[in-house]
């Protein structure tokens, strides 16, 4: 099923969606019966995130769509910022 987003950003207006983002970083890591998938964009200091059951194929120096929202989570006292993927293509 394909998913619109503009039908997200209208149904969740904290939601963010930014186009034609370079890919400089992809890392894949097992926590569980889930593999979370990290991703660092050109010109943005804050990881994407997003977890899947299978692994994802490496899109390291891709275009990507990301639709996603930003999240601040604290590991060791220390606030970090961090964008929560809902939706990724491939541009």
């Amino acid at each position: 099923m394909q998913t619109d987003p503009d039908k997200l950003l209208k149904k969740h207006p904290q939601l963010v969606h930014s186009d034609m983002l370079t890919v400089v970083s992809h890392v894949q890591r097992n926590a569980g019966d889930w593999i979370i998938n990290t991703l660092m964009v050109e010109g943005c200091p804050a990881p994407f995130r997003f977890r899947r059951k299978q692994p994802y194929r490496n899109i390291k120096g891709q275009r990507v769509n990301l639709t996603y929202y930003p999240v601040t989570e604290s590991v060791g006292g220390i606030e970090f910022e961090i964008m929560n993927v809902v939706r990724i293509r491939i541009a």
